[in-house]
């Protein structure tokens, strides 16, 4: 849940870089509050409202962190519009994604795991 709460603490910063673990645990959560949001809204009958404006909330810190996490793999965050081709686009930022950190400093600052650590 720090995770997420980190990434909303960082809600419109773009640069720096983002650790695997905060990207994944940050989306993990959207998955599980959209899931829920899902189950709730029919029964208090809100027809997606609440959904939309979660979604809504969360669109910048989640190109904010997505941003970060192409930084972190010493990658322009620009490379965040070729999830724009179908189905190859998705394919290569998955790739991005899941790729281990660039060990040491890169261009886009400090590895944020050797931070932690020392």
């Amino acid at each position: 849940m720090n995770y997420y709460l980190d990434v909303l603490k960082k809600y419109a910063i773009f640069n720096g870089r983002a650790r695997r673990k905060e990207y994944w645990m940050f989306f993990l959560f959207n998955i599980i509050i959209s899931i829920v949001l899902a189950f709730v809204e029919p029964m208090i009958g809100t027809k997606s409202i609440i959904a939309i404006l979660y979604s809504l909330a969360l669109l910048i810190p989640g190109i904010a962190v997505t941003v970060r996490r192409l930084h972190d793999t010493n990658h322009s965050g620009w490379w965040l519009l070729i999830g724009l081709v179908p189905i190859i686009g998705a394919i290569i930022l998955l790739v991005f994604m899941v790729r281990n950190s660039q060990s040491g400093e890169n261009q886009y600052g400090s590895n944020p795991k050797e931070i932690k650590l020392s």
